[in-house]
């Protein structure tokens, strides 16, 4: 059996001394997905003993560009924490491998205790980004180490809730320091962000997790993810749904 938790402990080192290591997988053979969740849950219960709150949940694999790159056929999800929500700057200096990507994000209005009822239980949507980085050596990873590694998350920051609204085809601009870097359509995220949200609903009642009134859901990139280096001034704006912008240090 894998050591679950002391795997989490490993990557929440990491996480804490800013220090790479060697995928779990190198010396874990027996590290397959359900383990990997194992992991990944233990490290959330690492965050949640050091005073973080769960917050709600984040996406990942949402393109089918991802999926067939890396084997799979669903999608991949983490958990997020109050402590990952960026304000107005972002102090990326004790990250590994920091990366910024473009999401749409929605607001959970009431308890989602069926997954069914996801979509009605929205209060409102966003145009937000998410902030990655792999405790791994040279952000290399296979399927299960990025899952026990819960997805890269490592920040996220919101624009201006929105009434509900079809966000199946937003387009969206990822600017640093002016300049356009990634352009795409909110349908890169499995045709329609709305597809990821059931998705969410649906992996977070498997683990048992019920998503609360104010917790968020990171639909997944609508563009590839950037290197983010610090005093940096990042801008991600969605067609209809304005803007989100955060600095670095």
């Amino acid at each position: 059996m894998t050591d679950a938790r002391g795997l989490a402990a490993r990557l929440d080192a990491a996480r804490r001394d800013r220090t790479a290591i060697t995928m779990l997988s190198a010396s874990e053979p027996k590290l397959d997905v359900p383990a990997a969740y194992d992991v990944q849950r233990a490290g959330i219960e690492l965050r949640r003993k050091a005073g973080e709150r769960f917050a709600g949940v984040k996406m990942g694999f949402t393109s089918r560009a991802k999926m067939v790159q890396m084997g799979v056929d669903d999608v991949i999800w983490g958990q997020l924490t109050d402590r990952m929500q960026v304000e107005s700057v972002a102090d990326v200096s004790g990250l590994i491998h920091p990366r910024v990507e473009p999401e749409i994000v929605f607001l959970i209005g009431r308890d989602v205790t069926r997954p069914a009822d996801v979509e009605t239980a929205v209060a409102g949507v966003a145009v937000g980004y998410e902030i990655l980085d792999s405790r791994y050596a040279d952000f290399k990873f296979t399927l299960a180490d990025v899952i026990a590694d819960n997805a890269s998350a490592s920040g996220f920051g919101v624009g201006a809730w929105h009434s509900p609204r079809d966000v199946s085809n937003v387009g969206m601009l990822l600017e640093i320091d002016g300049r356009p870097l990634q352009t795409g359509s909110s349908a890169a995220i499995l045709g329609d962000p709305v597809r990821a949200l059931r998705a969410a609903a649906r992996l977070a009642t498997e683990a048992g997790i019920v998503l609360r009134a104010g917790d968020v859901v990171l639909a997944g990139a609508a563009t590839a993810a950037v290197p983010l280096p610090q005093g940096a001034h990042v801008r991600v704006t969605g067609s209809g749904l304005g803007s989100v912008e955060v600095t670095t240090k």
